[in-house]
């Protein structure tokens, strides 16, 4: 099966702590109710949710809200880095990133998106195919 994949070879990513994947168009970043309840106990909210500054309703789903800027409102920037301030418990669709279907659609997608959005990717950490799938599939918390 992974000889059928461009990236059978594996990939190398490391983060630059740039900011770009959480910033920019409008969009969404998926939560679960599992997901808001570990980033509400992470702040030390004791009531297990996050007000309509943090997370909004989109049709049966949520998302983390944006600032007017594009910005995911968890997004620090400091000293020219881009950090999460929620990192150790950011919802899956973070945690997967660069590692997305689309971006993995075909090597000039992967390398489109390098170009124009993230610089750690085609750098440091090489990650083979087993790990890639690893993360790609993911459909929850371990």
């Amino acid at each position: 099966m992974s000889k059928t994949k461009w990236y059978r070879d594996g990939l190398k990513f490391s983060c630059t702590q740039c900011g770009n994947c959480c910033s920019g168009s409008p969009g969404y970043v998926w939560a679960t109710k599992e997901e808001i309840g570990r980033i509400s106990e992470f702040l030390g909210r004791s009531d297990g949710w996050l007000d309509s500054k943090h997370v909004r309703r989109v049709g049966l789903r949520y998302s983390l809200t944006e600032r007017p800027d594009g910005d995911c409102i968890f997004l620090k920037r400091e000293k020219g880095k881009g950090t999460c301030s929620i990192y150790p418990v950011r919802p899956l669709q973070c945690r997967t990133w660069p590692f997305w279907n689309d971006n993995l659609r075909s090597k000039v997608a992967w390398d489109a998106t390098h170009e124009t959005l993230c610089p750690g990717m085609n750098t440091g950490t090489h990650h083979d195919y087993v790990q890639i799938e690893t993360v790609r599939t993911q459909k929850g918390w371990k």
